[in-house]
């Protein structure tokens, strides 16, 4: 028998449960937005990336976040902009190369974020759009995600990968339905290195 390509966790019950959803932007997150609501679970929005560079593109980011939201009328917080600390989280690491420990220390960073805001809202499970983005890496992802759940207790990660069951094809409709501003690389300034 084949398993479905996204799988519900047994305690989030379709249509009884709300999920933190950590967004990236908003490409990344329409698709599966979209299939939460279509699976009645209530996604919470949660748009924390101090790692963005520079600030300009942040906001792009950030409102574009906010706009596809507020078209579906979803809760959506809005994280801290802190890039110093985000810098001094990934001090010593900024010649890694994309995919290398400075993303899976960005990724831990931002997850354990969203794991105490959903704690704070009193969401037990909490899921992350970066692991929609065919440029990412899902295993560091989930190592990320997981030592999030540890550090706050009372979490769960979802962990999924979102690219699956025409996810990232209906990603690319939507992207072209929404006119999403549509960014060319990962965030941080040394993503933005060739």
């Amino acid at each position: 028998m084949k398993r479905p390509a996204i799988q519900i966790p047994s305690d989030l019950v379709e249509g009884q449960g709300r999920v933190l959803l950590h967004a990236c932007c908003a490409p990344c997150s329409s698709a599966i937005v979209e299939w939460l609501v279509d699976h009645h679970i209530e996604p919470v929005i949660f748009y924390y990336n101090p790692n963005i560079f520079p600030r300009e593109e942040y906001e792009i980011r950030k409102n574009e976040s906010k706009r596809h939201a507020d078209s579906l009328g979803l809760r959506w917080i809005d994280g801290d902009y802190d890039h110093q600390s985000w810098l001094g989280c990934v001090h010593g690491l900024e010649g890694e190369p994309e995919c290398g420990h400075r993303c899976e220390q960005c990724f831990t960073l931002r997850l354990t974020a969203a794991a105490k805001k959903a704690k704070e809202l009193n969401i037990k499970y909490f899921a992350t759009t970066l692991a929609s983005s065919r440029w990412k890496s899902l295993e560091q992802i989930e190592r990320a995600g997981q030592a999030a759940q540890y550090a706050v207790e009372g979490t769960s990660f979802w962990a999924q990968n979102w690219r699956k069951g025409g996810l990232y094809e209906r990603r690319n409709q939507l992207l072209k339905e929404y006119q999403f501003y549509n960014q060319q690389y990962c965030g941080c300034e040394f993503s933005m290195r060739k």
